[in-house]
């Protein structure tokens, strides 16, 4: 075993609790101390921003710029939230207006998918209702993007990204996800899994022993990214292969890890966050993490935001979109949904990788919006009605 795949393969979850050692400069105010930069007892403090419990006991304060360094949010600001990850982007969105009392944002929840359509034929139609498109997914963001529903960011915002592969100069990465092979520590070891999509669909170990969740949107994402990586025909190829290996269906990947906690399967295909809710809710649940490497099962893909076409106030938009890369809101976006943080200061959870410890493959996310065709493909093969 390498170096580079001891540390993409590592037994991530084993070692909940371990606090982030890493080096903190010029925090103040909110950050500084944890309490309140202004003195009112009902402005956020970090403690409001950040999680709790055992995988994020002991973290550090976050670097990087402070909501106390960004303009004043002031105004109303009607948000598009695609998706919203069980209510906590809407508990961020209610805690900057909490810490501005002249912000006024709504938001509307949908589809993200679904959002992006309407967003679209709003463009189209001169009938621009929302200001800010935030999305769980690239594909949508790149979707609206291609289509010309929104405008350039400023430098400011798109360089507040560590990683120019998340973002573009009309949409910025938010909150990163992996895509991640979620196994049963009771059943199998590090070492038992592999680090190539095709064996799970070629090894009679893991024969009616896997699951999936095909009508979820990021399992979309991950066939979409195959069908970059491989073609149609190679994609449904390995769509039948899996088929014949008899994988559990599940509505989404929550209950995917789920039924690997619980040893209903012995592992499957999800996002690498869910997993991370098992432990946080049970930290000796028997759940582990594995990572394949340089294929659509490795795929990085990210929550984003741009300024839509139309937006009533550009300049609020965009600052607000700004502090979505926050320290603070980082912080929330690391601690609460176990995301992988888009700028420098802020470490991902506990034992979890970075993104550059991580394999994914060379894919530009602006092609995981041509989704049709996977729906398309999904249905042809029988796993779609």
């Amino acid at each position: 075993m390498t170096q580079r795949h001891s540390q993409t393969r590592r037994r991530f979850l084993a070692a909940a609790g371990v606090a982030s050692t890493t080096a903190l400069a010029g925090c103040t105010g909110i950050l500084g101390d944890g309490g309140s930069g202004s003195g009112d007892d009902d402005e956020p403090t970090l403690a409001d921003f950040r999680g709790s419990g055992e995988l994020v006991s002991g973290r550090p304060a976050p670097g990087g710029t402070s909501i106390e360094e960004l303009p004043d949010l002031e105004g109303e600001l009607s948000i598009y939230l695609g998706g919203g990850e069980g209510g906590r982007y809407t508990t961020l969105v209610d805690l900057l207006a909490r810490y501005y009392p002249d912000f006024e944002p709504t938001t509307d929840t949908q589809p993200s998918s679904q959002l992006a359509n309407s967003i679209v034929q709003e463009y189209e139609s001169g009938t621009t209702q929302a200001d800010v498109f935030w999305s769980v997914d690239a594909g949508s963001l790149a979707y609206v993007t291609e289509n010309g529903a929104t405008v350039d960011l400023s430098d400011d915002t798109v360089s507040a990204v560590a990683d120019d592969r998340f973002a573009t100069d009309q949409w910025v990465g938010l909150a990163g996800r992996s895509r991640a092979i979620p196994y049963n520590t009771n059943e199998f070891g590090e070492s038992d899994l592999p680090t190539s999509v095709d064996a799970f669909a070629s090894e009679s170990r893991f024969a009616d022993n896997m699951g999936w969740a095909p009508t979820y949107g990021a399992f979309h994402g991950f066939v979409t990214a195959m069908r970059q990586l491989r073609g149609d025909d190679g994609t449904r190829e390995w769509l039948n292969s899996m088929l014949d290996q008899n994988p559990a269906r599940y509505d989404s990947e929550y209950r995917v890890a789920q039924s690997v906690t619980n040893g209903e399967i012995g592992a499957g295909f999800g996002n690498h966050y869910y997993a991370m809710l098992m432990v946080a809710d049970s930290p000796d649940a028997p759940i582990d993490l594995a990572f394949t490497e340089n294929d659509a099962a490795a795929l990085v893909n990210t929550a984003g935001a741009s300024v839509l076409d139309g937006a009533e106030n550009p300049d609020l938009a965009e600052s607000f979109v700004r502090h979505l890369l926050s320290a603070e809101a980082q912080e929330f976006l690391a601690t609460r949904g176990f995301a992988f943080p888009m700028i420098e200061g802020v470490e991902p959870v506990g034992p979890l990788p970075t993104i550059e410890e991580l394999s994914p493959p060379d894919l530009d996310l602006q092609a995981l919006s041509d989704v049709q065709p996977t729906l398309e493909l999904l249905r042809d093969v029988g796993i779609l009605s």
